[in-house]
């Protein structure tokens, strides 16, 4: 299953808290990229993580991102959403 996690800043931190843990952090995340559970990883614009994972369910999802160092740190967090692909399509070969 797909998920969609967006990066939610926590209140209170400041730029200078996410310093000591960056290289942790991509480590980790190069580390669940290999393994096939980040598929893949994005910024906005606005400089916000983006993850599509594969996982089993929004649980696994969750046990997922819970790796991440900053997440773990409490500086960061992910807004989980699970995707299906779109069934609309069939309405075009109705018989």
């Amino acid at each position: 299953m797909k998920i969609l996690a967006i990066e939610k800043e926590m209140p209170g931190v400041a730029d200078g808290d996410y310093k000591p843990w960056l290289e942790a952090e991509a480590k980790k995340a190069w580390e669940l990229q290999q393994e096939g559970l980040i598929r893949e990883l994005y910024f906005t614009d606005d400089h916000c993580a983006v993850l599509i994972l594969e996982a089993r369910d929004k649980a696994h999802a969750r046990e997922i991102v819970n790796q991440l160092p900053l997440v773990q740190q409490k500086l960061i967090d992910f807004e989980l959403l699970a995707l299906t692909a779109y069934p609309g399509f069939a309405r075009l070969f109705k018989a």
